[in-house]
């Protein structure tokens, strides 16, 4: 960009001023302004492409409302028009209802929204409950008796002098948050004794919180926890500890989260395990980094013959989403130079010979399906849907058209997960109302092209033929059971890769690579189960040698039952035992 003379803009503004009306100046006047404004930010390093994003009106939602905005003559109370009509138990209709948002989560056991309990002052400007919390919400806090200072249950009243008093159940409570380092450090001084003839030392006994590993397993699930999940690298998180005087260097916390990654892998290799038998699998690539693999380390590599496949250059994290009975899923995380399909082979050389083939759920990449294993493809209509947004600017008319329609899709689906139909019923419902619009959609596309109203070589014209040439994989869940629309699930779990990239920027080696999708997939896998992860995490380092003995046992979603089985045998939680390293 060429550098903008101001002194200049303003001289010629001066001239032109007189010959045009008063609009038109201001006009120009305000695109010069904004423009010298966006050429500022990017100079001065201050903005962001998000932010120049929002800064000239463009939205990244991808709501049909947000897009289309209100149609022509049409008032917001009209402009969505009635919703699909309610299904009934048997599939029939029973009311019209409303409609959740576009490419949701395609479990029907999605959670309900939290609601904030209501507080008796509303903050200024907020709505009533916003960021109040109720003392229940606080399960780990140290609650502290205070008795009152000078009255006793039983003692006559001071008010009115007749009556006695009684304790309330529910007493007064009075919380407060304090600050303290994410990992905290206790140190037990054990007195020495010793004889001065014989120099003899005699050392207090140390209490059995003292015994163990100098990092106990809170403290490795506290920094796998802020690396994996929080985004925090190792060197950020040193800083942190050491402005709180608890200093706990980035080589230390790396030893520690490695050396302890192997007594997780009994139960990494059995939530793979699961995934391979799952019924449905969503997968999808973002990119990956690893510097083993790059620069002067590959070329060393290669030159010693150690790189398989060396013309291969790419890196890819691989996100996984296996959906198995009773809503349960399992988040797998892959980083390295396999592509999806690949990572999905080797996944699916697990599966039970007995299971039929199960539907995958991806983008229309040719590298996503897995080679010498059956699968039941569909591609994932929101990829679809985001073509047409694109070309909206060109052709409103026709991007209009079909967005509305498509928008009438997923209302039957957004439907399907409010009324949790079975896959059988759901099916039915998208046979009954969303085959025809489908159909209308695939018959007014073919007909733009024979009436050569759209170019095949435009933009438009590109994006019809994307879903025309896989029509029957986006049209899947019209004719199987449980196949998604979209592949929004496995687009969510890989924000998590992609801000732990953001953050870290990248792995070494492909020994750090597993340790973090391992760390990265047990606690996703967690979350996306309703478990806290990082109290999953601790229970598992916490129980080594018993996960060790019965992964199976200890998976997010029965790892409770184990251990209130644990605490009624009287089974106390097992040191930290030195393991080999990762």
């Amino acid at each position: 960009m060429s550098a903008i003379d101001v002194p200049a803009l303003e001289r010629l503004l001066a001239r032109i001023q007189p010959l045009l009306d008063a609009a038109d100046y201001a006009l120009i006047e305000r695109l010069l302004a904004s423009l010298l404004s966006l050429t500022r930010l990017v100079r001065e390093g201050r903005t962001t492409i998000t932010r120049l994003r929002r800064l000239v009106g463009m939205s990244s939602s991808e709501k049909t409302a947000d897009v289309l905005g209100p149609q022509p003559g049409q008032d917001e109370a009209t402009r969505e028009g009635p919703g699909p009509a309610a299904p009934d138990a048997s599939g029939g209709k029973q009311r019209e209802a409303g409609t959740g948002g576009e490419g949701g989560a395609e479990n029907a056991s999605a959670k309900p929204a939290r609601k904030r309990p209501e507080t008796k002052e509303p903050v200024a400007g907020r709505p009533k409950g916003y960021g109040r919390l109720p003392v229940s919400a606080y399960p780990h806090a140290c609650h502290t008796p205070v008795p009152h200072e000078g009255l006793r249950p039983g003692d006559p009243c001071p008010a009115c002098g007749h009556g006695r008093l009684y304790e309330l159940a529910d007493p007064a409570h009075f919380l407060r948050i304090l600050g303290q380092p994410l990992l905290s450090a206790s140190c037990w001084c054990c007195q020495r004794l010793r004889c001065c003839p014989c120099g003899a030392v005699f050392t207090a006994q140390a209490p059995a919180e003292a015994q163990g590993e100098k990092h106990s397993d809170s403290a490795v699930a506290t920094i796998a926890f802020v690396r994996y999940r929080a985004g925090i690298p190792h060197h950020r998180l040193e800083q942190i500890q050491e402005n709180l005087e608890t200093p706990v260097p980035a080589s230390t916390q790396s030893e520690v989260v490695m050396k302890r990654a192997e007594d997780l892998r009994p139960v990494h290799d059995e939530l793979k395990r699961l995934a391979a038998q799952a019924s449905l699998l969503h997968g999808d690539d973002t990119r990956g980094t690893i510097l083993e693999f790059k620069g002067k380390r590959r070329a060393a590599l290669v030159e010693k013959g150690e790189l398989p496949n060396p013309e291969r250059s790419g890196l890819f994290t691989t996100g996984c989403v296996a959906s198995l009975d009773a809503g349960r899923q399992v988040v797998w995380f892959e980083t390295g130079r396999r592509h999806a399909g690949e990572n999905l082979s080797q996944l699916l050389e697990r599966r039970s010979g007995k299971l039929p083939p199960p539907i995958l759920m991806s983008d229309a990449l040719a590298s996503n399906p897995p080679q010498g294993h059956a699968v039941i493809e569909c591609n994932c209509l929101a990829h679809a849907r985001r073509h047409l947004i694109d070309e909206l600017g060109n052709h409103p008319a026709e991007c209009r058209y079909l967005l509305e329609r498509l928008a009438q899709v997923f209302k039957v689906d957004a439907l399907c997960r409010k009324y949790r139909l079975s896959h059988e019923q759901r099916l039915r419902l998208h046979q009954r109302q969303s085959a025809p619009v489908m159909s209308e959609i695939k018959t007014w596309m073919r007909a733009q092209f024979e009436q050569k109203r759209v170019e095949p070589n435009s933009g438009l014209g590109k994006a019809f033929d994307y879903m025309l040439q896989r029509w029957l994989k986006f049209t899947l869940f019209l004719r199987v059971p449980g196949a998604p629309l979209t592949n929004n699930v496995c687009e969510r779990a890989l924000k998590a890769a992609i801000r732990h990239r953001k953050n870290s920027l990248f792995y070494r080696t492909q020994c750090g690579a597993d340790v973090g999708d391992m760390y990265m997939s047990i606690i996703y896998t967690a979350e996306v189960n309703g478990e806290h992860a990082l109290a999953y995490l601790t229970a598992l380092l916490r129980h080594a040698k018993a996960v060790a003995e019965r992964p199976a046992d200890w998976l997010p979603w029965n790892y409770r039952a184990t251990l209130a089985g644990l605490a009624a045998r009287g089974d106390p939680a097992e040191p930290n035992a030195p393991t080999a390293a990762a």
